[in-house]
């Protein structure tokens, strides 16, 4: 019997709450939409949706459950909550942040933070990233937050010269 997951992130959409479920599911491998609720006639005073859209959409994305919620208009994303993807190589990296980023807010791009086409934000880093930083020797830690910090798209082997002390880097 699979374990529920206690915490299910609920993503508020106007209503493109089937669209990026589409769209996220797209990105990411093991992936599938499952339950659609609609708004039906009921409420429409209060819901204002037109019935048959979509109320609620369950998906999965990477083995993580969401639900994505058509509410209409009231609240939006912003910076304060976002979702990390940890890449293992470039090749991941790059494959996520340009399809993650690929309609959404190229200006809010910095230290692999973008923004999805809905508003959504997503870090998209390397693995490597967290131990480099760790690293109890200051020097090189501190190399590698530098050079961090003067990226958009995070890039591994800049951080593996700063951390090595190439002045290369970056």
């Amino acid at each position: 019997m699979a374990k529920l997951q206690k915490i299910i992130p609920n993503l508020w959409f106007g209503r493109e709450a089937e669209e990026a479920a589409k769209f996220y599911t797209s990105v990411f491998k093991d992936s599938k939409i499952g339950a659609v609720t609609r708004y039906g006639k009921e409420g429409f005073e209060i819901h204002g949706m037109p019935e048959g859209t979509a109320m609620t959409v369950d998906f999965t994305i990477a083995g993580t459950n969401f639900v994505a919620l058509n509410g209409g208009p009231h609240f939006k994303f912003n910076e304060a909550v976002s979702f990390i993807v940890e890449c293992e190589t470039q090749e991941e990296v790059d494959y996520f942040w340009s399809n993650l980023g690929e309609g959404g807010d190229p200006g809010a791009q910095q230290c692999g933070w973008l923004k999805d086409r809905f508003g959504l934000s997503w870090q998209v880093i390397p693995s490597i990233l967290n131990k480099l930083i760790a690293d109890k020797d200051q020097a090189r830690s501190g190399r590698v937050m530098k050079a961090m910090l003067q990226m958009k798209k995070i890039e591994i082997e800049p951080l593996r010269r700063a951390y090595q002390g190439d002045g290369a880097a970056v």
